[in-house]
């Protein structure tokens, strides 16, 4: 049985539309390369900056809350929204922060209460205020928190930041839970009022439970003073998340001298905590925020003091480190937010495109050439088997459809238009469809002459 013969090549329409497609599909070949991997280096290196972020704050009424919504309020002139969560406090804000679940990108986030937890997936924009430990006690001269020994003490409620600071500062003085000094869960106004009533012998206040208001209504009551941390520069050094910092006299009241001398405290500081996926025009935008809420001078600090660089706990993030260095780009600086972060991200990519396009460029007169050729090299096939066939026995019917089929070819070769660098391949193709002819013409003379 007979091997089927190949098809004449085909051509339907004008075949000067076959160099035009050869121009076309090395062009658009190229480019879907091209829009592939410049989509891809988008998509996984360089993504546009998300539109809204979610952060956790704190509790109702507090300086963490108050804090949250001023970022709020700054980040919209950006048109960038930000989605306040209320929360118990920093201990749950650092939960929901290492829970991918949560879907919380930042927080404000106390020292000192991260306990051993595996934090590598965080990192800090700085840290943006102080939130000093204030101890109230009843009676004089203590300065020493081991001479709370045996005495009832409200160090906050549980699960807070002021209760975990607390039991750490205590525990190091020789004091723990289930030992001889009682430890009541009570914090802010409620451990003042204890304090007043005599139902406690000293109160830990923290953060918002230590506002100036307060504390100057604790220093009124006879009878009630404030620990003088005579061994601050201990702590800081055995707790490096702490501070030192100093209440000046007359800082509280100056009409009335309150303190009417230096008192020295210790302080852990608020730190903006992120993901460190956080996109990093988003963390220009949060310490640029943190800067117009925190950097005016206040009770406990001076003026530029905040947001500050200084890592604690948790890692500086290099966006920020870069940030803190130079500042904001010179295209955040002069365009609007969303112009600049497209003109960022086009730049970003200029150097990839530009390292694509120089393969590309050569890419497509190999594939153009690719083209021209397979069109040659089409015809050979139908070549060869009419060859074939005229060197076997074959009819005179079988001999006139070869030469139709040969007259088809040439017919097509004749109106095909061909590139003058490939001149000599097309030459030797109808050469070589002139040497089949004559292949044939020699069997059709022998089969007319037995």
């Amino acid at each position: 049985m007979k091997a089927p013969r190949p098809r004449p090549p085909h051509f339907p329409g004008d075949p000067h539309h076959a160099e035009w497609r050869d121009h076309t599909v090395a062009y658009v070949v190229v480019a879907a390369i091209v829009v592939i991997v410049v989509g891809l280096i988008v998509w996984l290196i360089d993504p546009a900056p998300p539109r809204t972020i979610t952060m956790s704050a704190g509790p109702h009424d507090s300086s963490f809350l108050v804090t949250a919504e001023q970022y709020r309020k700054i980040l919209a002139r950006n048109g960038i929204t930000l989605n306040v969560l209320e929360s118990d406090g920093s201990v749950q804000n650092l939960k929901r922060l290492l829970d991918p679940e949560q879907r919380v990108d930042i927080a404000l986030v106390q020292g000192g209460i991260a306990g051993g937890l595996d934090t590598s997936s965080l990192m800090s924009l700085g840290s943006v205020f102080y939130i000093p430990v204030v101890v109230f006690y009843r009676g004089a001269g203590l300065n020493q928190l081991s001479q709370l020994e045996g005495k009832r003490i409200a160090v906050g409620r549980e699960g807070s930041g002021t209760r975990m600071l607390a039991l750490a500062l205590l525990k190091a003085n020789g004091i723990v839970p289930g030992g001889s000094s009682v430890l009541v869960p009570s914090d802010g106004m409620q451990a003042a009022t204890q304090l007043i009533a005599g139902d406690v012998d000293a109160a830990i206040l923290n953060g918002d439970s230590a506002t100036r208001d307060l504390m100057l209504r604790l220093l009124r009551v006879p009878g009630i003073s404030v620990m003088d941390f005579s061994e601050a520069s201990a702590y800081t050094r055995i707790f490096p998340y702490l501070n030192e910092i100093d209440l000046p006299p007359g800082v509280l009241d100056l009409q009335h001298t309150i303190p009417p001398e230096t008192i020295h405290l210790i302080s852990p500081t608020v730190e903006l905590v992120a993901r460190t996926s956080l996109h990093p025009a988003i963390s220009d935008l949060l310490i640029e925020a943190a800067q117009e809420v925190h950097g005016t001078p206040g009770l406990l600090q001076h003026a530029g003091e905040f947001p500050s660089p200084v890592a604690h706990e948790y890692q500086i993030g290099a966006d920020a480190q870069r940030y803190y260095k130079t500042g904001k780009s010179f295209l955040y600086r002069t365009l609007p937010f969303w112009l600049a972060s497209i003109a960022d991200r086009t730049l970003f990519l200029l150097l990839p495109v530009a390292v694509l396009l120089v393969p590309a460029m050569r890419l497509i007169p190999a594939l153009y050439g690719w083209r021209v050729r397979s069109r040659i090299y089409r015809y050979y096939g139908s070549l060869i088997a009419i060859e074939r066939a005229a060197m076997a026995d074959t009819t005179a019917e079988e001999r006139k459809r070869l030469f139709a089929e040969l007259d088809q070819i040439e017919g097509t070769l004749n109106r095909l238009r061909m590139p003058l660098a490939y001149a000599d391949a097309f030459y030797v193709l109808r050469e070589h469809v002139g040497f089949v002819r004559s292949r044939l013409a020699a069997g059709a003379l022998q089969g007319s002459h037995p």
